[in-house]
């Protein structure tokens, strides 16, 4: 069954109500695609925040705004983040406008910074939160350092 705005984790109860809705629709899409409820939820939650902190307040606003739903959203069945992405790693790539960290096989990057320890410490982030590994390239295209988090 999915899960709602009114039957939800428990573990979602202290958020916020835009952020509780994207974690609900992206739990919702991942168990969609056959992921187990008990990783499906900290990771919906994890990305729901990083969506939260990524976005300014109207765009907040503007998903608030769709409701609260007593049935699963639209929204959660167009995600747009795979999940497949979960299963690769994390990579440090030069970027025209600094750092870029993107998952192994994606086509554009998740976030790039001006900073190349920032976009590190992002990346290691994502990769221990994931249980992948992380890859940090030099400006040429070399590999400069590889660490795994898998348990």
């Amino acid at each position: 069954m999915p899960w709602t705005m009114n039957d939800y984790p428990s573990s979602m109860k202290n958020l916020d109500d835009a952020t509780k809705k994207k974690a609900i629709d992206i739990a919702n899409s991942m168990i969609d695609d056959d992921y187990d409820e008990g990783r499906a939820i900290p990771i919906a939650i994890e990305q729901a925040k990083e969506w939260r902190r990524n976005h300014d307040k109207q765009d907040v606003k503007d998903y608030e705004k769709k409701g609260k739903p007593t049935q699963r959203s639209e929204e959660g069945k167009e995600y747009d983040n795979n999940p497949e992405r979960l299963e690769e790693g994390e990579q440090v790539i030069s970027h025209e406008d600094g750092w870029a960290v993107q998952s192994t096989n994606a086509k554009k990057p998740s976030k790039v910074y001006k900073n190349k320890d920032e976009a590190i410490e992002r990346a290691k982030e994502i990769a221990e939160n994931k249980g992948t590994s992380i890859t940090i390239f030099n400006k040429e295209g070399s590999i400069q350092k590889q660490q795994s988090y898998k348990s």
